[in-house]
This record gives C-alpha cells, sequence and structure tokens, in this order.
C-alpha cells in the first residue's frame, strides 16, 4: 500500500488552490501584505507536514488541554489584549498580532469532538446536553464580553454537528424564531410584531387545540414563549439604541441602505458594491481594478477581501471561487460522514460548519446581506492567526481521514 493512499488529492488541492489565489489578490491590494501572507502560507504548510505526520491520537488526547489553553489565551485579553479597530481580541508582540479566538474554535472542536465519541455520550440525557452547551457556551460567554459578535456568530456552528449526532432540530426553529422577531422588530413597530405574534400564536392554538394535552406544563410553556417573544419585540429598540454607534448603524444599513451612512457605517459597503459591480462579466484584469488600487475600500485585503476578486475577476471569477469553496466545504461534510470513528465525524462537522458560516457571513457582509462583523473569509483574508488557524484544522482532519482509511478497523 503506498503512503499516499488515504490522503484526500481533491480536498487538498483546493486548499492549495485557495489559499494560492488569496496570495495573488491580497499581493494585488498591497504588495507588502502580499508577500508576508505567502510567508504565513508557508509557515502553515510546514505545521500542517508535522500535523500530518504525528500520530492521530495525539489531537483526541491532548484535545482537554488545547481546549483550556484556548479558554485561557480568551480570558488573558481582559488584562493583556490589545484594542484593534474597537475591539479588544488581539495579542500584540512587537510588529505582530495574534487573534486567540481563531485558536479557540480548534479546542471547542476537538473537546467536542471527544466528548461527543464517548461511550456515556447520549444527547437525550441531561447531564450529557448540559456538558456539550457548556463546552460550546464556555469560550463563546468569554467571547461575548469581549464583544466579538462576529466570532460569537460561528460559535453557533458546533450546533449542526450535534444536530447530526441528535440534537433535536426544534433548537435551530427556537433560534430561527427569536432571530426573525429580532429583526422584524429593527424594521417595523414592535407593536405590530406583538400583534402578529399574538394574531399567529392564536391560530396555532385554535388549530391544535384538541392534540394538545392542556396541563399547567404545556400552558406554562405556551404562555412562556409568547411572553418571551413579545418581550424581545419591545426590547428590541431599546438594545439598538444603547449600542454603540458605529455597531447601531452597522445594523441600520440593512434596512436604510449604505448611502443613508455613506460617510460612516455605510462607507465600506458602498464602495464594495461599487467594486463588485464595476467587474461586470469577465472583471477589469489583474491589478487593474480603480477601486482596489484606489485603496477606497477599507479593510479590503481582510474582511472586504471579496470585492478585489469581484472588481478584477468579475462575475466568472467570483462565481468559480464561490463554486470552490462550496466543492471544498461539501468535500469535508462528506468525508466526515464517511468517518468510522465518531470523534473524527464530530470534528469534520464542526470544521465544514466552521467553515460554511465564516463564508456565508463574509459573503453576505461584502454584499450588504449582513452586517459588518468582521468576519474573515477563510484561507482568502489576509492575516497570520486566522490562515494558520484554518489550515491546523485542515490538517488535523486530512490526517484523521488518512488514519481512519488506512484503518483496518
Amino acid at each position: 500500500m503506498k503512503w499516499t493512499e488515504g490522503i484526500d488529492k481533491l480536498g487538498l488541492g483546493l486548499y492549495l488552490l485557495l489559499c494560492i489565489f488569496a496570495v495573488a489578490n491580497i499581493y494585488s491590494v498591497d504588495e507588502g501584505l502580499g508577500k508576508k501572507q505567502l510567508i504565513f502560507f508557508g509557515i502553515s504548510l510546514f505545521v500542517g507536514l508535522i500535523i500530518f505526520f504525528s500520530r492521530s491520537k495525539f489531537f483526541e488526547n491532548m484535545s482537554g488541554i488545547i481546549y483550556i489553553g484556548g479558554v485561557l489565551l480568551l480570558i488573558g485579553l481582559f488584562p493583556f489584549g490589545k484594542e484593534i479597530l474597537g475591539q479588544k481580541n488581539w495579542y500584540k508582540f512587537g510588529s505582530f498580532t495574534m487573534q486567540p479566538v481563531e485558536f479557540a474554535k480548534i479546542g471547542v472542536a476537538l473537546m467536542l469532538a471527544n466528548y461527543v465519541s464517548g461511550q456515556e455520550f447520549n444527547l437525550k440525557n441531561r447531564k450529557s446536553l448540559l456538558t456539550t452547551l457548556a463546552i460550546v457556551g464556555i469560550p463563546a460567554v468569554v467571547v461575548l464580553a469581549i464583544p466579538d459578535v462576529g466570532s460569537l456568530l460561528v460559535f453557533t456552528a458546533f450546533f449542526i454537528a450535534l444536530y447530526r449526532e441528535g440534537l433535536s432540530g426544534w433548537l435551530f426553529g427556537i433560534g430561527f424564531l427569536f432571530a426573525s422577531v429580532f429583526l422584524l422588530s429593527l424594521a417595523i413597530d414592535p407593536m405590530y410584531v406583538v400583534v402578529a405574534i399574538l394574531i399567529i400564536s392564536g391560530i396555532l392554538i385554535f388549530l391544535n387545540f384538541y392534540k394538545m394535552s392542556w396541563n399547567i406544563i404545556s400552558i406554562s410553556s405556551i404562555a412562556g414563549s409568547i411572553i418571551l417573544l413579545c418581550g424581545l419585540a419591545f426590547a428590541t429598540p431599546y438594545v439598538l439604541g444603547k449600542m454603540p454607534k458605529h455597531q447601531r448603524e452597522r445594523i441600520e444599513v440593512l434596512y436604510k441602505g449604505e448611502k443613508a451612512f455613506r460617510d460612516t457605517s455605510g462607507y465600506n459597503l458602498l464602495y464594495s458594491k461599487t467594486a463588485i459591480g464595476s467587474g461586470g462579466m469577465w472583471g477589469k484584469g489583474y491589478r487593474e481594478g480603480s477601486v482596489t488600487q484606489g485603496k477606497f475600500v477599507p479593510e479590503q485585503e481582510t474582511d472586504y477581501i471579496f470585492c478585489t476578486v469581484g472588481e478584477e475577476w468579475g462575475f466568472a471569477g467570483s462565481a468559480i471561487l464561490v463554486f470552490c469553496y462550496m466543492v471544498f466545504i461539501g468535500r469535508i461534510y462528506y468525508l466526515a460522514e464517511q468517518q468510522k470513528s465518531s470523534f473524527n465525524r464530530v470534528f469534520g462537522y464542526s470544521f465544514a460548519s466552521i467553515l460554511l458560516m465564516h463564508f456565508s457571513i463574509n459573503l453576505g457582509m461584502v454584499m450588504g446581506l449582513f452586517p459588518t462583523v468582521g468576519i474573515p473569509l477563510p484561507y482568502f483574508s489576509y492575516g497570520g492567526s486566522s490562515l494558520l488557524a484554518f489550515s491546523v484544522m485542515t490538517f488535523i482532519f486530512f490526517k484523521l481521514n488518512y488514519t481512519d482509511k488506512n484503518s483496518l478497523v
């Protein structure tokens, strides 16, 4: 048997393609940053080789230590963190910076996989459910306290992995319902939202009146849910009013349009759309984008790197990039489902879901479908922390997959 048998060549090829194309686009924005990203890419490959030639059981055995280390790094931001762009979520060492939340996600994915793969795990058991929620919730609460809302949203990706392992789909429905009420209450008068909640609730109760078991528990649950939803509707404008001005405007941009905030929070989005739209079908050509080369879009080498692709490579290039991401993420999900080890499967689902959340939120930001929350495009946005963290997860999963394919069990 050849030692290369078991290496997922499609996944590895897409990873290399995304990273190389990313370096080229960052270089187009800023030559110095492009050269730095190439160095980060080289470091990531070196670390990847170390991971690949290590024992796969190492990650399972060390998951607890890696998890605790990630949480401690997050907590350490409060006394030692460096504030950049209004958020104290970086460590600064001379000219280098490190964002620990990117590495904390690795620890959560490994710890979650370790616990879920245990023989006593059963999501129908209250202890198991609370423990899994604590594994995800502890670092999520720290991230919320920083505050880093974008990274907090990414932590919801772990619930996709838990859903695969038996988590009730009702939790997703409840989350979607509360999110819908929150967003509607931002766009229209909360009183209209409350009236809609009461009418819809009344209709559902009427249609299911004889099917439900009416007791103190069911009545309390229904009444409590309606009160919570109505309370959320009324509280939303208050919460929005207490937010810092730049965060409030980022949300209001979705409803009022970027032109209403063209000199503040809508500036990035306005020029991002301009850059993407000006690329047309085939783009203006590499390093020929007027918006990109004029540096009109702030953070265009990081969170808004996709607008560079849209302007220089056009709709065709953007579509190919999106297709590559979809195939890569789908490939990770497919390989995760094929794993004989439940540890490998849970880690694979967690990894693919993190990629999916980053990809969806980032593209939503640059196209005005989602508020700007500072989420990098995996492998593509400039930054050593992000590239190294995603590369580590990539090579850990490829190593686990390689061991699984060569296992006789």
